[in-house]
Protein backbone atom coordinates (compact mmCIF):
# COMPACT_ATOMS: atom_id res chain seq x y z
CA UNK A 1 0.00 0.00 0.00
CA UNK A 2 2.77 2.54 1.12
CA UNK A 3 4.43 1.53 -2.24
CA UNK A 4 1.25 2.86 -4.23
CA UNK A 5 0.91 5.73 -2.19
CA UNK A 6 4.27 6.70 -3.46
CA UNK A 7 3.27 6.21 -6.89
CA UNK A 8 0.93 8.31 -6.73
CA UNK A 9 2.70 10.90 -4.94
CA UNK A 10 4.68 10.92 -8.10
CA UNK A 11 2.01 11.17 -10.25
CA UNK A 12 0.69 14.11 -8.65
CA UNK A 13 4.02 15.66 -8.69
CA UNK A 14 3.77 15.74 -12.29
CA UNK A 15 1.02 18.36 -11.94
CA UNK A 16 2.65 21.42 -10.20
CA UNK A 17 6.19 20.43 -12.01
CA UNK A 18 4.41 21.11 -15.43
CA UNK A 19 2.78 24.62 -13.85
CA UNK A 20 6.11 25.53 -12.52
CA UNK A 21 7.25 25.75 -16.42
CA UNK A 22 4.42 27.60 -17.26
CA UNK A 23 5.97 30.24 -15.93
CA UNK A 24 9.36 30.18 -18.54
CA UNK A 25 6.63 29.48 -21.31
CA UNK A 26 4.33 32.51 -20.97
CA UNK A 27 7.06 34.80 -20.04
CA UNK A 28 8.82 33.72 -23.17
CA UNK A 29 6.06 32.80 -25.52
CA UNK A 30 2.61 34.05 -24.58
CA UNK A 31 1.15 37.54 -25.41
CA UNK A 32 0.81 39.44 -22.22
CA UNK A 33 -1.55 41.47 -23.23
CA UNK A 34 -4.54 38.88 -23.60
CA UNK A 35 -4.61 37.22 -20.12
CA UNK A 36 -8.41 36.39 -20.49
CA UNK A 37 -8.01 35.15 -23.83
CA UNK A 38 -4.81 33.10 -22.77
CA UNK A 39 -7.21 31.40 -20.16
CA UNK A 40 -9.97 30.50 -22.71
CA UNK A 41 -7.04 28.85 -24.74
CA UNK A 42 -5.58 27.23 -22.52
CA UNK A 43 -8.33 25.83 -20.96
CA UNK A 44 -10.78 25.38 -23.43
CA UNK A 45 -9.24 22.85 -25.91
CA UNK A 46 -7.77 21.14 -23.05
CA UNK A 47 -10.99 20.21 -22.44
CA UNK A 48 -11.96 19.37 -25.14
CA UNK A 49 -9.92 16.67 -25.30
CA UNK A 50 -9.60 15.28 -22.51
CA UNK A 51 -13.71 14.77 -23.03
CA UNK A 52 -13.33 13.03 -26.34
CA UNK A 53 -11.11 10.57 -24.23
CA UNK A 54 -13.69 10.21 -20.98
CA UNK A 55 -16.25 9.95 -23.14
CA UNK A 56 -18.65 10.72 -20.20
CA UNK A 57 -20.72 14.01 -19.81
CA UNK A 58 -21.85 15.52 -16.59
CA UNK A 59 -24.95 14.50 -14.84
CA UNK A 60 -27.14 15.46 -11.86
CA UNK A 61 -25.42 17.78 -9.66
CA UNK A 62 -22.43 17.95 -11.56
CA UNK A 63 -23.40 20.03 -13.93
CA UNK A 64 -23.73 23.14 -11.36
CA UNK A 65 -20.43 21.41 -9.93
CA UNK A 66 -19.01 21.79 -12.60
CA UNK A 67 -18.84 25.18 -13.11
CA UNK A 68 -18.20 26.40 -9.11
CA UNK A 69 -15.50 24.24 -9.39
CA UNK A 70 -14.23 25.20 -12.95
CA UNK A 71 -14.42 28.90 -11.65
CA UNK A 72 -12.38 28.31 -8.62
CA UNK A 73 -9.84 26.00 -10.52
CA UNK A 74 -9.59 27.33 -13.87
CA UNK A 75 -11.11 30.58 -14.61
CA UNK A 76 -10.93 32.43 -11.79
CA UNK A 77 -7.16 31.13 -10.97
CA UNK A 78 -5.88 31.70 -14.43
CA UNK A 79 -6.97 35.69 -13.97
CA UNK A 80 -6.10 36.06 -10.95
CA UNK A 81 -2.64 34.48 -11.44
CA UNK A 82 -2.25 36.64 -14.28
CA UNK A 83 -3.11 39.59 -12.53
CA UNK A 84 -0.69 38.78 -9.25
CA UNK A 85 2.59 38.07 -12.32
CA UNK A 86 1.96 41.52 -13.94
CA UNK A 87 2.16 43.96 -10.23
CA UNK A 88 4.05 41.42 -8.05
CA UNK A 89 7.93 39.87 -8.49
CA UNK A 90 7.35 36.64 -9.63
CA UNK A 91 9.84 35.41 -6.06
CA UNK A 92 6.74 37.26 -3.99
CA UNK A 93 3.69 35.78 -6.26
CA UNK A 94 5.42 32.18 -6.28
CA UNK A 95 6.34 32.99 -2.42
CA UNK A 96 2.15 33.76 -1.65
CA UNK A 97 0.91 31.06 -3.79
CA UNK A 98 3.11 28.38 -2.20
CA UNK A 99 0.93 28.90 1.08
CA UNK A 100 -1.45 26.81 -0.67
CA UNK A 101 -0.04 23.53 1.18
CA UNK A 102 -1.18 24.66 4.34
CA UNK A 103 -4.35 26.28 3.09
CA UNK A 104 -5.63 23.19 1.87
CA UNK A 105 -4.68 21.43 5.36
CA UNK A 106 -7.04 24.08 6.78
CA UNK A 107 -10.12 24.05 4.26
CA UNK A 108 -9.54 20.07 4.75
CA UNK A 109 -9.62 20.19 8.54
CA UNK A 110 -12.87 22.89 7.49
CA UNK A 111 -15.41 21.39 4.87
CA UNK A 112 -13.89 17.73 5.31
CA UNK A 113 -13.52 17.48 9.04
CA UNK A 114 -9.95 15.53 8.33
CA UNK A 115 -7.93 16.62 11.07
CA UNK A 116 -4.36 17.16 9.88
CA UNK A 117 -1.74 15.59 11.16
CA UNK A 118 1.58 16.83 12.50
CA UNK A 119 3.29 15.36 9.99
CA UNK A 120 1.33 17.13 7.36
CA UNK A 121 1.78 20.33 9.63
CA UNK A 122 5.63 20.29 9.53
CA UNK A 123 6.00 19.34 5.94
CA UNK A 124 4.09 22.10 4.89
CA UNK A 125 5.75 24.61 7.54
CA UNK A 126 9.09 23.14 6.32
CA UNK A 127 8.61 23.21 2.55
CA UNK A 128 7.15 26.73 3.24
CA UNK A 129 10.43 27.64 4.61
CA UNK A 130 12.20 26.56 1.22
CA UNK A 131 10.58 28.29 -0.85
CA UNK A 132 11.26 31.57 1.10
CA UNK A 133 14.64 30.48 1.49
CA UNK A 134 14.83 29.80 -2.13
CA UNK A 135 13.01 32.89 -3.90
CA UNK A 136 13.77 35.14 -1.20
CA UNK A 137 10.82 37.63 0.26
CA UNK A 138 10.67 40.87 -0.11
CA UNK A 139 7.39 42.89 0.79
CA UNK A 140 8.78 46.05 0.78
CA UNK A 141 6.29 48.62 -1.40
CA UNK A 142 4.32 45.62 -2.81
CA UNK A 143 1.45 46.18 -5.25
CA UNK A 144 -1.64 45.70 -2.73
CA UNK A 145 -3.89 44.66 -5.71
CA UNK A 146 -1.12 42.14 -6.85
CA UNK A 147 -0.65 40.97 -3.40
CA UNK A 148 -4.58 40.67 -2.93
CA UNK A 149 -4.96 38.74 -6.34
CA UNK A 150 -2.21 36.26 -5.45
CA UNK A 151 -3.95 35.07 -2.25
CA UNK A 152 -7.43 35.23 -3.94
CA UNK A 153 -6.28 32.68 -6.27
CA UNK A 154 -4.62 30.92 -3.64
CA UNK A 155 -7.45 30.86 -1.32
CA UNK A 156 -9.88 29.97 -4.29
CA UNK A 157 -8.09 26.95 -6.00
CA UNK A 158 -7.27 25.69 -2.59
CA UNK A 159 -11.24 25.61 -1.80
CA UNK A 160 -11.84 24.29 -5.10
CA UNK A 161 -9.20 21.50 -5.28
CA UNK A 162 -10.78 20.39 -1.23
CA UNK A 163 -14.12 20.50 -2.89
CA UNK A 164 -13.01 18.42 -5.83
CA UNK A 165 -11.72 15.80 -3.21
CA UNK A 166 -14.95 15.70 -1.18
CA UNK A 167 -17.22 15.84 -4.23
CA UNK A 168 -15.52 13.58 -7.05
CA UNK A 169 -14.76 10.62 -4.97
CA UNK A 170 -16.98 8.79 -7.50
CA UNK A 171 -15.66 10.97 -10.79
CA UNK A 172 -12.92 9.39 -12.47
CA UNK A 173 -9.54 12.18 -13.13
CA UNK A 174 -10.69 12.49 -16.85
CA UNK A 175 -14.32 13.46 -16.56
CA UNK A 176 -13.39 15.49 -13.43
CA UNK A 177 -10.97 17.56 -15.69
CA UNK A 178 -12.66 17.69 -18.60
CA UNK A 179 -16.22 18.98 -16.85
CA UNK A 180 -13.98 21.68 -14.98
CA UNK A 181 -11.93 22.67 -17.67
CA UNK A 182 -14.71 23.21 -19.88
CA UNK A 183 -16.90 24.47 -16.46
CA UNK A 184 -14.12 27.39 -16.40
CA UNK A 185 -14.05 28.23 -20.10
CA UNK A 186 -17.57 28.75 -20.02
CA UNK A 187 -17.68 31.04 -17.39
CA UNK A 188 -14.23 32.71 -18.66
CA UNK A 189 -15.14 33.27 -22.42
CA UNK A 190 -17.56 36.00 -22.38
CA UNK A 191 -15.94 37.49 -19.71
CA UNK A 192 -12.87 37.69 -22.62
CA UNK A 193 -15.17 38.81 -24.80
CA UNK A 194 -16.31 41.77 -23.71
CA UNK A 195 -13.11 42.91 -22.14
CA UNK A 196 -10.53 41.68 -24.95
CA UNK A 197 -12.63 41.66 -27.98
CA UNK A 198 -11.37 39.69 -30.40
CA UNK A 199 -9.44 36.92 -29.76
CA UNK A 200 -5.09 37.67 -29.83
CA UNK A 201 -3.37 36.49 -33.03
CA UNK A 202 -0.84 33.53 -33.16
CA UNK A 203 2.34 33.64 -34.43
CA UNK A 204 4.53 30.24 -34.03
CA UNK A 205 6.01 30.92 -31.06
CA UNK A 206 2.57 31.83 -29.13
CA UNK A 207 1.09 28.89 -31.20
CA UNK A 208 3.56 26.47 -30.00
CA UNK A 209 3.28 28.64 -26.26
CA UNK A 210 -0.44 27.78 -25.92
CA UNK A 211 -0.05 24.12 -27.70
CA UNK A 212 2.44 23.00 -24.70
CA UNK A 213 0.29 24.84 -22.21
CA UNK A 214 -2.92 22.94 -23.23
CA UNK A 215 -1.57 19.64 -23.65
CA UNK A 216 0.78 19.12 -20.25
CA UNK A 217 0.58 22.29 -18.22
CA UNK A 218 -3.13 22.10 -18.39
CA UNK A 219 -4.79 18.30 -19.98
CA UNK A 220 -1.89 16.26 -18.21
CA UNK A 221 -1.60 18.24 -15.14
CA UNK A 222 -4.97 18.36 -13.84
CA UNK A 223 -5.28 14.98 -15.17
CA UNK A 224 -2.64 14.03 -12.92
CA UNK A 225 -3.39 16.59 -10.24
CA UNK A 226 -7.14 15.30 -9.59
CA UNK A 227 -5.82 11.71 -9.96
CA UNK A 228 -3.71 12.32 -7.02
CA UNK A 229 -7.16 14.17 -5.03
CA UNK A 230 -8.88 10.68 -5.55
CA UNK A 231 -6.34 8.49 -4.02
CA UNK A 232 -4.30 11.05 -1.13
CA UNK A 233 -5.76 13.57 1.18
CA UNK A 234 -5.76 17.23 0.22
CA UNK A 235 -2.92 17.83 2.91
CA UNK A 236 -0.40 15.83 1.05
CA UNK A 237 -1.95 16.91 -2.23
CA UNK A 238 -1.04 20.96 -1.24
CA UNK A 239 2.55 19.96 0.22
CA UNK A 240 3.23 18.34 -2.84
CA UNK A 241 2.04 21.12 -4.94
CA UNK A 242 5.27 23.08 -3.41
CA UNK A 243 7.19 21.98 -6.55
CA UNK A 244 5.72 24.50 -8.34
CA UNK A 245 8.06 27.20 -7.64
CA UNK A 246 10.37 24.68 -7.94
CA UNK A 247 10.14 24.02 -11.07
CA UNK A 248 9.70 27.35 -11.90
CA UNK A 249 13.61 28.41 -10.66
CA UNK A 250 14.94 24.99 -12.13
CA UNK A 251 13.55 25.86 -15.07
CA UNK A 252 13.96 29.64 -15.27
CA UNK A 253 17.73 28.77 -14.66
CA UNK A 254 18.24 25.99 -17.23
CA UNK A 255 16.60 28.17 -20.34
CA UNK A 256 16.72 31.89 -18.88
CA UNK A 257 19.36 32.09 -17.33
CA UNK A 258 18.06 33.35 -14.30
CA UNK A 259 20.79 33.50 -11.10
CA UNK A 260 21.08 30.58 -8.86
CA UNK A 261 22.95 30.52 -5.29
CA UNK A 262 23.30 28.50 -2.46
CA UNK A 263 19.79 29.97 -0.82
CA UNK A 264 18.60 28.35 -3.84
CA UNK A 265 19.92 24.87 -3.38
CA UNK A 266 19.14 24.62 0.48
CA UNK A 267 16.27 26.06 -0.57
CA UNK A 268 15.01 22.99 -2.69
CA UNK A 269 16.55 20.38 -0.53
CA UNK A 270 14.07 22.22 2.48
CA UNK A 271 11.36 21.83 -0.29
CA UNK A 272 11.82 17.95 -1.02
CA UNK A 273 12.36 17.41 3.00
CA UNK A 274 9.36 18.62 3.44
CA UNK A 275 7.47 16.89 0.73
CA UNK A 276 8.87 13.58 2.27
CA UNK A 277 7.73 14.52 5.56
CA UNK A 278 3.99 15.69 4.13
CA UNK A 279 3.76 12.68 2.30
CA UNK A 280 4.90 9.92 4.73
CA UNK A 281 2.34 7.40 5.21
CA UNK A 282 0.49 7.63 9.02
CA UNK A 283 1.70 4.53 11.22
CA UNK A 284 -1.89 3.56 12.65
CA UNK A 285 -3.14 1.37 10.41
CA UNK A 286 -6.11 3.82 9.02
CA UNK A 287 -4.65 5.46 5.64
CA UNK A 288 -6.03 8.74 4.30
CA UNK A 289 -5.14 7.43 0.91
CA UNK A 290 -8.73 6.95 0.40
CA UNK A 291 -11.42 8.84 1.36
CA UNK A 292 -13.31 6.40 4.04
CA UNK A 293 -16.41 8.21 3.91
CA UNK A 294 -19.21 6.88 1.65
CA UNK A 295 -19.88 8.42 -1.25
CA UNK A 296 -23.45 9.05 0.26
CA UNK A 297 -21.88 11.77 2.77
CA UNK A 298 -20.31 13.58 -0.05
CA UNK A 299 -23.37 15.08 -1.37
Amino acid sequence: MEDKRWLWVIVTAIAPIAWGSGYVVTRQLLPAEAPLWGGVLRALPAGLIVLLLARRLPSGSWWWRSLVLGTLNVGGFFVLVYVAGQRLPSSLAATLMSASAACMLLFAWLLLHRRPRIAAVVGAAVGLAGVVVMLGFDAGGADVWGVAASLGAMVASSIGFVLTSRWGADVPALPMTAWQLIGGSIVLLPVAVLVEGAPPALTAPSALGFAYLTLVATALAYVAWFSGLRRLSPGVVGVVGLLNPVAGVVLGVVIAGEAFGAAGFVGILLVLTGIVLGAAPPRRAESVEVSPEPAQSRT
